[in-house]
C-alpha cells in the first residue's frame, strides 16, 4: 500500500561559502493517511529540513518528496504549517488572522457569509470563541499558537505540518494544548507530521516517531510503531508499562545510539 506522503532516496545538498553541506542523505519515510507522525532527532539532524521539504519551502537536490502520488514542487493550501513563531498580523483580530488564510483558499468560490461562518467555526474549534474580537498583543502566547493551530486548520489541509509548535510555552500550557490537538486531530481525522524535541510529547501523539541520526548527512535511524489506544491520557500512561517502554527506547536511540557531542 502507498504512502500517503512519500520521502523518497531524498538528498539535501547546500551550497555554503565553505563549500557544499549534506544536510540529510537517501531519506526514506511515509505517512498513511490520518496517520500522526512525529520527528525526532539532536539539534541539527534536519528535522525541520525533512518538514520544509513537504511543505514545498524547499527542494531535494536529489529523489523526491509525494503527496498522493504528486511530486510537491511549491507551497500549496493542501499543506499547512504550523510554526513555533504563531506569525500573527498584529493589527488584525483573531477572527481577522484565521479569515485571511479562509478567504485565501476557499475566497473563490464561497461567498462572505460562507466564509465567515467557516471562520468562526474553526475558532471555536480550538477554544478562543471569548477571543475572537482581540488582537494579538491582547491574549497569552498559548491563545496565539492557538490561532496558528485555527488558522492552518481552517484552510482544511490535507496534512497539517507542525514544527515544534508548543516549544515555546510553558509546561502547562504546552500540555493543554498537546491535549487539545489530540482531541482536534482524531475528530477531524487528520494527517500529521510534527518537528519536536520533546520526546514525552513525541510518545503521547504520536502513532509512529521517526528518529533521525545526527548530522550532518542525516537519515532515519529507526521508525518506532506507538501502539498505545486511543484517545490518551497522559495521567493514565505515565504510569503505563508500554508507555514507559516506548519512552525508553527513544531516550536509548538518542542517548545511547546517537549521542549529541557539542563541540569545546
Amino acid at each position: 500500500m502507498k504512502p500517503y506522503v512519500a520521502v523518497d532516496h531524498v538528498d539535501v545538498i547546500f551550497d555554503t561559502k565553505s563549500g557544499p553541506f549534506q544536510a540529510l542523505a537517501n531519506v526514506n519515510a511515509g505517512i498513511a493517511k490520518g496517520e500522526f507522525v512525529s520527528i525526532i532527532g539532536h539539534s541539527g539532524c534536519g528535522k525541520s529540513t525533512v518538514l520544509n521539504l513537504i511543505a514545498g519551502l524547499l527542494n531535494a537536490t536529489t529523489g523526491c518528496v509525494l503527496l498522493e502520488d504528486r511530486e510537491i514542487k511549491g507551497p500549496g493550501p493542501e499543506r499547512a504549517v504550523v510554526f513555533q513563531n504563531h506569525s500573527l498580523l498584529p493589527w488584525l483580530t483573531v477572527f481577522g488572522n484565521v479569515y485571511l488564510a479562509v478567504e485565501r483558499v476557499f475566497g473563490a468560490r464561497e461567498m462572505k457569509p460562507t466564509l465567515m461562518k467557516r471562520t468562526d467555526k474553526v475558532i471555536e474549534m480550538v477554544g478562543l470563541g471569548h477571543a475572537r474580537d482581540k488582537r494579538p498583543n491582547e491574549i497569552s502566547g498559548g491563545m496565539k499558537q492557538r490561532v496558528g493551530i485555527a488558522r492552518a486548520l481552517a484552510m482544511e489541509p490535507k496534512v497539517l505540518l507542525m514544527d515544534e509548535p508548543f516549544g515555546a510555552l510553558d509546561a502547562l500550557t504546552r500540555a493543554h494544548l498537546q491535549d487539545e490537538l489530540m482531541r482536534i486531530t482524531s475528530e477531524l481525522g487528520s494527517t500529521v507530521l510534527m518537528v519536536t524535541h520533546d520526546v514525552d510529547e513525541a510518545v503521547l501523539l504520536s502513532d509512529r516517531i521517526i528518529m533521525m541520526t545526527n548530522g550532518p548527512s542525516a537519515t532515519v535511524g529507526e521508525i518506532l510503531e506507538v501502539k498505545l489506544p486511543r484517545p490518551r491520557n497522559r495521567l493514565v500512561l505515565a504510569e503505563d508499562a508500554h508507555y514507559v517502554h516506548l519512552r525508553g527506547e527513544v531516550l536509548r536511540f538518542l542517548y545511547e545510539k546517537h549521542v549529541h557531542r557539542v563541540a569545546a
